[in-house]
């Protein structure tokens, strides 16, 4: 993009809560089930239904807001409103929603860059029920040119999450790591599985170009079917060079809903976009006004687990580790766990952060296994790392060990037994084989003697074999030099 342009993004999430019915009924929220088969007379908005508050969703939605440095909706009060609209998968041609009292806003979320530390406002985060979906059927890959359409209403009424940011995001990579961080807290609050594959969590994207310099925001796309982060940052990049070249030709730039299409990597134009005005917003008359206590938001307030961002400082604080491995270890609560268990087990932190970070995610992804499904369990790693630090075995067996645990679920203990791999750390048994190679490569030792350092490593190599690699190689390394000197 060129120099002179300044992108400005703004991002809206929905989340799917996670809870066991719908938001205004008690039909599943369980994904995959046969089209069709969760719906009942409210989610299909039949004549005389009436829909009921779910409260878990109402708690998660809470949970969410203060977590996100939200402020819940002033005394309390919050309520649902009608967005009127006609599509076929929306049966009731309204959706429950909330618009001018929603139940929380002025908020901010943290995201780390290269830079540094960068706040990012969050608009509002308010409760509103899912659609349904259309399924197209026929050769085509663009709106309108499938052979014919079939709707699936389970989805219809889901519980969601609707998070708005500001338009505080200047690129692509901004966006990204947005989506990332928001990530990691909904997933540490446990409040949604966040699986874009399922739709537990969409994003949508508002973005314009100004020229730099300028306070007057641009003409902004809203930019939809965006199904990856990857998908997010590659459909905004190709936006804003969009947008940018327009700007530079004198060209009009329209305001409209364009879709990402991920074969081509472009975006395209769907319809003109809608202002709060088209949807003909009013209070939803069969719902109740929400007041939520003070009692309630203090007791879910003291119920919020640990976040990312405090457990990454107090990791590099606690045990000492660099900021890039607080990072990773932190990046997902169940690897966070897995490494404190660890660490609480007897493991040096530094070193179980290394076989975390490495060789266990390795192994886990190379069998695309969840850090839950590891057959090495913390306690196991554990016991590994003990006999690494107390000199039983060296670091080059201790990774044929682990290989071992995770195929087998043996103990390193057991394994080390079991085959013998036990680490020679008796100086008068090194020292022996030591003098035995000495006397065999004279060569060698007078290159060494000469200045040649890496004879040495020939050395003690020869020393390794013959030891069958259990030598302990700091103390090979020591007594070689001792007895040729």
């Amino acid at each position: 993009m060129a120099e002179t342009c300044e992108v400005v993004i703004g991002l809206e999430i929905h989340v799917q809560l996670k809870t066991a019915s719908k938001m205004f009924c008690g039909c599943s929220t369980k994904f995959g089930s046969a089209p069709n088969s969760q719906t009942c007379p409210v989610c299909l908005g039949l004549p005389g239904v009436l829909p009921v508050i779910n409260a878990r969703a109402l708690e998660l939605a809470v949970k969410t807001a203060l977590a996100l440095n939200c402020r819940i909706c002033p005394e309390g009060y919050t309520k649902f409103d009608r967005k009127n609209y006609y599509y076929p998968d929306l049966p009731k041609n309204y959706q429950i929603s909330q618009y001018d009292i929603p139940l929380s806003t002025d908020g901010y979320l943290d995201i780390l860059l290269e830079s540094g530390t960068k706040r990012i406002g969050i608009t509002r985060v308010h409760l509103e029920e899912d659609a349904g979906k259309l399924v197209h059927l026929g050769a085509g890959g663009r709106i309108g040119t499938a052979e014919e359409s079939l709707v699936d209403l389970n989805r219809t009424g889901i519980p969601l999450l609707e998070i708005v940011s500001e338009p505080d995001l200047r690129s692509a990579d901004e966006a990204y790591q947005y989506l990332v961080s928001l990530k990691n807290i909904l997933q540490y609050l446990d409040v949604s599985d966040c699986n874009m594959e399922e739709g537990s969590l969409r994003c949508d994207a508002n973005l314009s170009v100004r020229p730099r310099g300028q306070k007057e925001l641009g003409i902004k796309t809203e930019i939809k079917n965006m199904n990856s982060f990857k998908g997010v940052q590659k459909a905004l990049e190709f936006e804003s060079k969009r947008q940018a070249e327009l700007l530079e030709q004198a060209g009009k730039i329209v305001q409209e809903t364009r879709l990402w299409d991920e074969k081509e990597q472009i975006t395209y134009s769907m319809r003109g976009k809608e202002g709060a005005e088209d949807y003909r917003y009013f209070p939803e008359p069969d719902l109740m006004p929400v007041f939520i206590s003070e009692e309630t938001i203090g007791r879910i307030k003291a119920g919020l687990p640990e976040l990312p961002g405090t457990r990454r400082a107090r990791f590099v604080k606690e045990y000492g580790l660099p900021e890039y491995d607080a990072g990773v270890l932190t990046a997902s609560r169940s690897l966070a766990d897995y490494y404190e268990t660890v660490v609480k087990a007897g493991g040096a932190p530094k070193p179980a952060s290394n076989y975390v970070m490495v060789n266990l995610a390795g192994f886990l992804n190379d069998k695309n296994l969840a850090i839950e499904q590891s057959p090495v369990t913390p306690d196991g790693m554990a016991g590994l790392l003990k006999l690494i630090e107390s000199n039983r075995i060296s670091t080059k067996t201790a990774k044929d060990v682990f290989a071992e645990m995770f195929s087998s679920g043996k103990s390193a203990e057991q394994i080390v037994g079991e085959k013998n791999l036990g680490q020679i750390s008796d100086e008068k048994t090194i020292a022996e084989i030591a003098e035995k190679v000495i006397a065999a490569n004279q060569k060698t030792v007078e290159e060494f003697k000469s200045g040649k350092s890496q004879a040495l490593g020939f050395l003690v190599g020869q020393v390794m074999k013959a030891s069958q690699g259990k030598a302990n190689p700091q103390m090979v390394n020591r007594i070689l030099k001792e007895k040729i000197h």
